[in-house]
């Protein structure tokens, strides 16, 4: 993990460092992270021991949870994000961690079909800074099916993270896929949870719903929240959907053919960055070569 305040100093954050906006330049450069860092070709990998898990889940408690939601409030919810009010999607949930300021934050991840039933996909700069290889996250935890302070189906903890190497050296190629352990009392992953499709290569131009856990008011974060439209293409390898989630979102799934009686779609893409204050499109990074990169480096994990 990356070097961070201690448990008792560290800071809960005033504005989420995840806001759906492009991350500026690096922090300065601390000392090499606890964690295991490596990367071959396209894929930067970020690895956690059983012991940083073991303190994620001590650290992520209900109560800092409920904290973190209560200390950020981004400004009234947008017209086109609705409460999602169907079918629970335990697939998707909240995505706790440390930022590498040692700020408490969220973003939001989706469980996906796998080979080893332990992949979640997010945003890449929800698992470390872009530009700046050193600064990675800790203290990384997934809660499918977060609602309202429960975590219905428990609690994971991140092992392994997984980003495009042009993330960590350029930010560029927004997307990150995360192994999560199994718990010692539970099943793995999607086994317990279920899963969303993916697909890579989609093009735009197919209706999409964009789901995650914004931190505008009045639910922030503790609510799952959507937006639906039809995609189309944007510069620089993105698409864009008519859709005003706010910071929080960062990472929700864009489930192309989403069917709201199963709560099942094909993730197509993830939230990465909008135009904040309740500004629409909506961007997120087409799934392509470097992406599939990603996520079969976590299905192996």
């Amino acid at each position: 993990m990356s070097p961070s305040p201690s448990r008792g100093t560290r800071r809960t954050v005033s504005g989420l460092a995840t806001a759906l906006l492009a991350l500026a330049g690096p922090l300065a450069a601390p000392a090499l992270p606890a964690a295991a860092a490596a990367g071959t070709g396209q894929v930067s990998t970020v690895t956690y021991t059983a012991a940083e898990r073991a303190a994620a889940l001590s650290y992520w408690t209900p109560a800092r949870m409920k904290q973190v939601s209560r200390a950020v409030d981004l400004g009234p919810t947008g017209p086109l994000s609705k409460p999602w009010t169907g079918k629970a999607i335990p697939s998707i949930g909240r995505l706790f961690f440390v930022d590498s300021r040692g700020q408490d934050t969220w973003c939001t991840a989706s469980a996906v079909t796998s080979g080893n039933r332990s992949v979640i996909m997010t945003a890449a700069h929800c698992a470390r800074l872009g530009s700046s290889p050193v600064n990675t996250y800790g203290d990384i935890v997934f809660v499918p099916g977060y609602a309202k302070g429960k975590a219905p189906y428990g609690r994971y903890a991140v092992k392994a993270t997984m980003t495009p190497r042009s993330w960590a050296e350029d930010t560029v190629n927004d997307i990150a896929a995360m192994v999560v352990a199994t718990p010692a009392y539970g099943k793995r992953l999607t086994d317990a949870v279920g899963a969303q499709n993916i697909a890579f290569g989609r093009s735009a131009g197919e209706r999409v719903t964009a789901f995650g856990y914004p931190a505008t008011s009045p639910q922030r974060g503790e609510e799952l929240l959507y937006c639906a439209g039809t995609s189309q293409h944007a510069p620089e390898g993105e698409q864009r959907v008519p859709c005003d989630l706010g910071g929080g979102a960062s990472g929700g799934p864009w489930l192309a053919g989403f069917n709201s009686a199963t709560g099942k779609g094909t993730v197509v893409s993830v939230n990465s960055h909008g135009e904040g204050n309740g500004g629409t499109p909506m961007y997120g990074p087409t799934l392509d070569k470097t992406a599939r990169a990603v996520y079969d480096a976590a299905q192996r994990g």
